[in-house]
């Protein structure tokens, strides 16, 4: 199963949407597509689209999939890799009024060259990206927020 996830912000993703409905179409996506769309309005008739789904939900779903489709958000990477998925991450733009600035392009510039994630900067050439997942053996992602939390504790104190 593929689990998509396009986080909450308040704007649309759609064309991450259409392009996995087009490798759907083409025969390159045979799976089972579930997709946590926030405010992104999409039909399909081939994956199933929810506006939000509860933490368990959203928690299993991600404990079920084989691979994590989502948008350049942080959290939502962290999520895959912290769960040991295979991640392709798509920067919402802001000249596609999907954010209000291209910090998101950083982030998984920042991930897949680190050997974390695969990223998607070409959403006609997710085909391309998709055939890279089998053979793509991700880094694995060591949290630091204890350290950071001791830091922070000494700094305090």
């Amino acid at each position: 199963m593929i689990f998509v996830t396009l986080g909450t912000q308040d704007k649309n993703f759609k064309r991450l949407l259409e392009a996995i409905q087009k490798q759907i179409d083409l025969g390159n996506i045979k799976e089972k597509v579930i997709v946590q769309a926030g405010c992104t309005k999409f039909k399909s008739n081939d994956m199933r689209i929810f506006d939000l789904v509860n933490r368990d939900e959203f928690d299993k779903y991600m404990a079920d999939c084989n691979l994590l489709i989502t948008h350049g958000g942080v959290g939502s990477i962290i999520g895959g890799l912290t769960h040991d998925k295979k991640v392709i991450a798509a920067a919402r733009l802001k000249e596609y009024k999907e954010h209000t600035n291209n910090h998101q392009v950083q982030i998984i510039d920042i991930f897949s060259k680190e050997g974390y994630i695969l990223a998607l900067e070409d959403f006609d050439k997710l085909d391309e990206v998709l055939k890279k997942v089998d053979k793509f053996k991700p880094k694995k992602f060591v949290s630091n927020t204890s350290n950071f939390i001791k830091k922070l504790k000494n700094y305090i104190d």
